[in-house]
């Protein structure tokens, strides 16, 4: 195995559970007492996390740092892309937004962009004795691979191993596997030093004539097959998935209702929501009515106005008025919370292009967007209750001012007062992302929405149960001699 402190885990396709893989790898070498760093070259996603010096990186990230006992950083994504249209993102280079970019622009980008990325992984390099990293999509993408920085591009030039993933929930597997080791150059081949089988359900050994003639076809071991967990409480960065519940729940009480935005960002701010046993989470998408709800929740967007548009060409504004009506609550979170209020003024063209267009006027606030981006960690209390805590962190463009301020969400410790309700209680909004993270908080938003419940999700506690789950599964299905090679790369 090519010795160079790290290990890349690449995979045959987009969400073939890479992300997890490293989270499970970065605990495995903090049980061991390795000093170990995640890293994921290039990160297209519109989940994201504030690292505490005030940067921007992939949520992903964000976890795996916590698996691995260290403080989340902007090296460890040093290029984040959040995708604006659907031709076009915004670049964040070091956890900054330095530009906006087309697809075919970013491509000739990437030479510099690489700079910044191996200029990152270097300083890593001196403080962690392992890094591991994260491919994105495939390395098999036959159109991305000139000026590749994402995978094997990135590999090649920093020397390190590659574990192949491929997700056999996906049927196929054993195409996946052979057909992306046949569409790399051979020296990419010879880089591959294992493959995993990932979510599998059932009995392994049925599998065993496969990885029998896998190994003998590709000449590659197969480290490990990896079962399929039910109820990981980790929070995907990208999928939607599970985010509805198969069947309801028995025990469901408050329903919980969340447009599907184009543009939605953070949709991981609702993990407590779907986890908890007395709610019932549904996320609506275009071409189905808009159902009845306890309470209506409009989440994040990367872009403001155009989501906005979506909501009113779909019906939305009538669907909440009525809603009001009858007594509803509206929450609004980030990019949610601004279009609750009376207009969004940009001349400038932050979100794309210099407009002003009107709310949905739910809150008497005004937001006008200007060039910089406010990115910050921030805890504190809701200020009707003054003792349920909350914490999380802001990732928004856009000053919100007006007269519903003076009744506010949140009490910042420091900071003062933060958000906005309406005279009438029925409708409030915040950009504090993570905002139902701390179970005091999230039990009294369930009171205002009409739950009375003891039940308290803690999410905290649920993901580093989770973490500790992926870890002793990897210990206990990866090769062992492996995992000591691993070891020896990292020494």
């Amino acid at each position: 195995m090519k010795s160079s402190g790290a290990i890349m885990i690449q995979g045959t396709t987009s969400d073939a559970g890479k992300s997890i893989l490293a989270a499970a790898l970065c605990r495995c070498f903090k049980r061991r007492g390795v000093s170990v760093a995640p890293f994921k070259p290039q990160n297209m996603a519109l989940n994201s996390a504030v690292t505490p010096e005030g940067g921007e990186i992939g949520r992903a990230q964000a976890l795996q740092a916590l698996a691995a006992g260290v403080p989340p950083h902007t090296d460890m994504n040093p290029v984040l892309l959040k995708p604006n249209s659907e031709t076009g993102a915004q670049v964040i280079i070091h956890g900054k937004a330095v530009t906006t970019l087309s697809a075919r622009d970013y491509h000739h980008f990437k030479p510099t962009a690489m700079l910044s990325v191996l200029e990152s992984f270097q300083r890593l390099r001196q403080t962690h004795r392992m890094i591991v990293v994260e491919g994105a999509g495939s390395p098999a993408e036959i159109n991305l691979r000139e000026n590749d920085i994402a995978n094997m591009g990135f590999a090649e030039a920093v020397d390190c191993p590659v574990i192949l993933v491929a997700d056999i929930d996906r049927g196929g597997v054993f195409a996946h596997l052979v057909g992306t080791l046949e569409l790399l150059t051979p020296a990419e081949r010879d880089r591959v030093c294992g493959l995993i089988i990932n979510k599998f359900r059932g009995d392994p050994s049925l599998l065993q004539p496969g990885l029998h003639w896998l190994e003998q076809k590709t000449g590659k071991k197969v480290w490990g097959v990896f079962p399929f967990l039910p109820d990981l409480r980790l929070g995907d960065e990208d999928s939607f998935f599970d985010c509805n519940p198969k069947g309801g729940k028995d025990q469901a009480i408050l329903k919980v209702l969340i447009p599907r935005l184009p543009r939605i960002s953070n949709h991981t701010d609702f993990d407590p929501l779907r986890w908890h046993p007395q709610v019932h989470l549904h996320f609506w998408q275009p071409g189905e009515a808009i159902p009845g709800a306890d309470v209506i929740v409009l989440p994040g967007s990367k872009s403001v106005p155009d989501d906005l548009a979506f909501l009113r060409h779909h019906g939305w504004l009538e669907a909440m008025q009525r809603h009001l009506r009858y007594g509803g609550r509206i929450l609004g979170i980030c990019g949610g919370f601004q279009m609750l209020g009376r207009r969004l003024e940009d001349p400038l063209g932050v979100e794309g292009r210099p407009t002003l267009v009107d709310g949905l006027g739910f809150l008497d606030v005004v937001t006008r967007y200007g060039p910089e981006k406010i990115l910050r960690n921030i805890s504190g209390v809701l200020a009707w209750d003054g003792n349920a805590r909350v914490s999380g962190y802001e990732i928004h463009m856009g000053v919100t001012e007006g007269s519903d301020l003076g009744r506010p969400m949140v009490v910042l410790h420091p900071g003062g007062p933060h958000g906005a309700m309406s005279e009438d209680h029925q409708v409030m909004g915040c950009y504090v992302h993570g905002l139902l993270d701390q179970p005091e908080g999230l039990q009294a938003i369930l009171q205002w929405c009409g739950l009375q419940s003891r039940v308290t999700v803690d999410v905290g506690a649920e993901t580093e149960h989770s973490l500790e789950r992926l870890a002793d599964t990897w210990e206990r299905v990866i090769n062992p001699e492996w995992m000591s090679s691993l070891g020896e790369v990292g020494s």
